[in-house]
């Protein structure tokens, strides 16, 4: 799940960003905003995140001036010290009204109400999109990578999974061999045919026909074990894919 943070105070940045690693490790925060014309700038020029956390009272006047500039369609969770903004604040997207200071439980509720809410339309839109694009595009068969001085072609049917490793993106083959390829795995996701990579978490998307077996995990997550590649440890269905990844499975 992505988030932008829009908070004017750094030490109550710092403390959400902290507990929102700590309650889902996969929950990515693309930026954390201080003022109305900078929230209003980011969210023209940026693709919209899955969810925004919005203090009222910021350095240059109050985050309901951000909806008279720019169009929100992004839920949020507002958090702030003020509780006389409630009635408005939910006449604007609003999931839920975090009073400060809110703990880690606080935020675990306002976090699951969110998932609650958005949770029954999102695997027919994802069908949708899927539905779409087998239409209008053929997925890659291949990766062109270089092997020293050599080069070589790999087909995905010899590809276990792609993964993130020190900001670079990887193949895994088969066979155990790890290539670096030029692409992101934003860029990898897209490319890929739906029905057999799916991504489990932020740094690995996985190939279907690899899967030697699946293992219940701790907070009703799932352990991935690939054929051959027993030691590697954090394929781990992130909490926010698992639903999603059973119904892959089950198509």
């Amino acid at each position: 799940m992505k988030v932008l943070i829009i908070e004017d105070e750094h030490l109550a940045a710092d403390k959400l960003c902290r507990m929102l690693f700590e309650l889902d490790s996969d929950i990515e925060v693309l930026a954390t905003l201080e003022t109305v014309s900078g929230s209003a700038d980011w969210l023209a020029s940026n693709p919209p995140p899955d969810l925004i956390f919005m203090d009222i009272q910021l350095d240059d006047g109050i985050s309901f001036e951000i909806f008279e500039m720019v169009k929100i369609a992004t839920p949020i969770i507002f958090t702030t010290a003020y509780n006389e903004y409630a009635i408005r604040a939910f006449k604007v997207n609003s999931v839920d009204y975090l009073l400060k200071p809110f703990n880690k439980k606080d935020l675990r509720s306002a976090i699951d109400k969110y998932e609650r809410l958005h949770s029954d339309s999102k695997p027919q839109l994802e069908k949708i999109d899927q539905l779409f694009r087998q239409l209008v595009k053929e997925y890659k068969t291949r990766f062109f990578v270089k092997i020293g001085s050599h080069f070589h072609s790999v087909s995905t049917s010899e590809i276990a999974c792609f993964f993130i490793r020190q900001r670079g993106t990887f193949i895994k083959t088969t066979v155990g061999k790890n290539l670096d390829i030029d692409y992101s795995l934003d860029q990898v996701q897209k490319l890929v045919d739906p029905a057999r990579f799916f991504r489990i978490n932020r740094n690995y998307i996985i190939n279907i026909d690899c899967i030697s077996d699946i293992i219940s995990y701790s907070s009703n997550r799932l352990k991935i074990i690939l054929k051959n590649f027993e030691h590697l440890e954090d394929l781990v269905v992130s909490r926010d894919k698992t639903g999603d990844f059973k119904r892959w499975l089950d198509r």
